[in-house]
């Protein structure tokens, strides 16, 4: 079982950028594969981008490509998500979820673990 936390969310004007860590307890992350996702009000949960297990995978959904990066920290079982260049249609709930299995998936339910979510709101 896997418990994940997610932080750093908030409210910041367009062109700003956000932080967001992923805290995971009950495993090591560190055989896991991490993926957020987002979502916007009315619309469905999206694939943003996600890192394999040895941080040398990772892929980004065709929206965040060049504003975003992941990395993760398996010793302090954390994943971060550096969010540059942020725009009003970044607004969302941003969630974390893990999967057991390798390679980055960005279907949600092949993820089995996810987080509460945190807010990210952009202000034009």
């Amino acid at each position: 079982q896997v418990q994940l936390v997610e932080s750093g969310g908030g409210l910041v004007q367009a062109g700003g950028s956000l932080r967001l860590s992923c805290a995971a307890s009950g495993r090591t992350l560190s055989s896991t594969t991490i993926a957020w996702f987002r979502q916007a009000p009315g619309k469905d949960r999206e694939f943003v981008v996600g890192i394999g297990w040895s941080s040398d995978s990772t892929y980004f959904g065709d929206p965040v490509k060049g504003r975003f990066t992941i990395s993760r920290d398996n010793a302090k079982n954390t994943v971060y998500l550096q969010m540059n260049s942020l725009k009003p249609e970044d607004t969302a709930i941003y969630y974390c979820a893990a999967r057991g299995g390798r390679g980055i998936m960005v279907g949600q339910r092949l993820y089995d673990y996810w987080g509460q979510g945190t807010q990210v709101t952009v202000s034009s």
